[in-house]
């Protein structure tokens, strides 16, 4: 057994002895290839002074060798390739079924479904009268149609033969082939009727103030606004990224001490821009701005006035210009004057009126003026003609006051007996007639939807005014719009005046014997 043992120790001896004879002649013959290749030596006195300088470098260079040998051995990676789940087809129904998509849009309420349901289809134009689905007419006013001359024959066949001669639309921006004679006569019109230097038109109303304000505003500057300012105004302020205050609506005690505020805040700091934004007429209440305080304060303080006139524009002044032509102010107190033509001229589009400079401006610097067609040729003969009737008949501004003051005096007995709120300054002809009850709005906006329908069954169409609430920074309540128009008789106003008094009663009767 011994002898075994010796045996296979002797075999191992002479294992271990062929293996260290391999070894060394593998070393010796992969010694004498690395040598003979060129720069080894030089490799081999590289990794030797390395190692003995730093070791760790030594080791990293090393993993990184045999990470690139795994990379580009490694079973690559398609990303088309997952382990996906195999699903029957009986689980691919069930997960179809039990799917439901979210809604493009908020539920409608019962309130707004009835709305939907109630409201008017009409078969012919906008106009002072308007002839519904059913047949029966109705008297207009709802419509900005402030001078009566929104069917105006004359100034139809004027647009008439603009359409023959320029087509239907410019086809371009007004820097890029889309200027045309009737534009140029527009502005120099405009400029001239309203007093200013120069005036720029836009191709759309909305779109103009929201324009003209980030043209001028940028991230710094400091703008100053009523909280009562349009949606539009707010936009555009928005838009600019300025630093905005609000102060409250027509105070300009309030006013005065925010400037004072910006003027303690900023003693030390580097100047900007700033602006005073107010409405002439504002649309959202039909009260006046304090035009002569707000030139005071603007003066002491040094700042930029921007006016938006769209609802005062044609209707307020003697001549119709504006708020300074009201105030018997020169137009040069407001440095930027912006209107809608959509309103008192019954065209489309808007203006900006002021300085040659801040209308040069805006030519490269008015988004919406830069970036869209221009006003098509029809619709600004159709301002031309507007404007020729309102300089050559200023007596239709006396009609219009005339009207304003017939339907107030009839709808102020309604006030106090059935909590209604005539809101409108003097002169003013847009009208609300607003809730003083404590009613949370929507209770408000029904019962004064209520009143809306009975007065078109009776033949006079109103709205009730519409805002979009999550956006506006300060919602006016609800209420009632009424716009007087130049175009209507004495007769007609009264009538107005008496089926929304007596829609109102009949509302508020039902509404107080639902209450008990």
């Amino acid at each position: 057994m011994l002898g075994n043992f010796g045996l296979v120790n002797e075999a191992a001896r002479e294992t271990a002895y062929q293996l260290v004879i391999a070894v060394n002649t593998t070393y010796t013959v992969a010694a004498q290839l690395y040598a003979s290749i060129p720069g080894s030596q030089i490799l081999y006195r590289y990794i030797k002074a390395s190692y003995q300088d730093d070791p760790f470098r030594t080791l990293l260079e090393a993993g990184l060798i045999l990470f690139m040998v795994w990379y580009f051995v490694a079973k690559r990676y398609q990303p088309g390739q997952r382990a996906e789940v195999e699903l029957t087809e009986k689980e691919i129904q069930d997960l179809i079924d039990e799917w439901e998509p979210e809604p493009l849009t908020p539920k409608l309420t019962k309130f707004q479904t009835d709305e939907l349901a109630k409201t008017p289809v009409f078969s012919s134009m906008a106009g002072l009268k308007v002839k519904s689905a059913d047949g029966k007419e109705r008297l207009n006013w709802a419509s900005f149609n402030f001078l009566g001359i929104m069917n105006n024959e004359a100034i139809k066949e004027k647009a008439i033969a603009a359409l023959r001669k320029y087509g239907v639309g410019s086809c371009g921006p007004p820097g890029f082939y889309g200027t045309l004679d009737v534009h140029v006569e527009l502005e120099e019109r405009i400029a001239r009727f309203v007093g200013s230097e120069a005036a720029i038109i836009y191709a759309q109303g909305f779109a103009c103030i929201s324009s003209c304000i980030p043209a001028f505003a940028k991230r710094g500057d400091i703008i100053i606004a009523d909280d009562a300012v349009s949606f539009a105004a707010q936009k555009g302020m928005q838009i600019s990224r300025a630093q905005i205050k609000w102060f409250k609506h027509n105070d300009m005690g309030d006013l005065e001490k925010v400037l004072r505020k910006v003027q303690t805040d900023c003693a030390k700091k580097p100047l900007t821009r700033r602006f005073i934004v107010v409405e002439g007429l504002y649309i959202n209440l039909g009260d006046i701005c304090p035009f002569p305080e707000l030139v005071a304060l603007k003066n002491k303080y040094k700042y930029r006035l921007i006016v938006e006139e769209s609802m005062s524009f044609g209707v307020l002044g003697p001549r119709g210009a504006g708020i300074a032509d009201h105030f018997g102010i020169p137009s040069s107190e407001i440095d930027i004057m912006v209107a809608s033509m959509s309103n008192a001229l019954s065209s489309a589009g808007g203006f900006c009126a002021g300085s040659k400079e801040i209308v040069e401006h805006q030519r490269l610097s008015g988004l919406s003026y830069t970036f869209s067609a221009s006003l098509p040729a029809i619709l600004a003969v159709g301002a031309i003609e507007a404007l020729n009737e309102l300089e050559t008949q200023p007596e239709v501004l006396g009609r219009l006051a005339e009207n304003t003051n017939i339907l107030k005096s009839k709808l102020q007995k309604i006030g106090g007996e059935f909590v209604l709120n005539v809101s409108s300054a003097p002169g003013s002809p847009v009208i609300h007639l607003q809730l003083q009850s404590g009613s949370n709005r929507q209770e408000n906006d029904r019962i004064l939807q209520e009143i809306v329908d009975l007065a078109l069954k009776d033949g006079i169409l109103v709205t009730r005014a519409k805002y979009v609430y999550n956006q506006e920074h300060n919602p006016p309540p609800p209420s009632i719009r009424i716009i007087v128009s130049a175009g209507f008789t004495a007769r007609e106003v009264e009538r107005c005046g008496v089926v929304i008094c007596d829609a109102v009663k009949r509302v508020f009767k039902q509404y107080r014997l639902d209450s008990r």
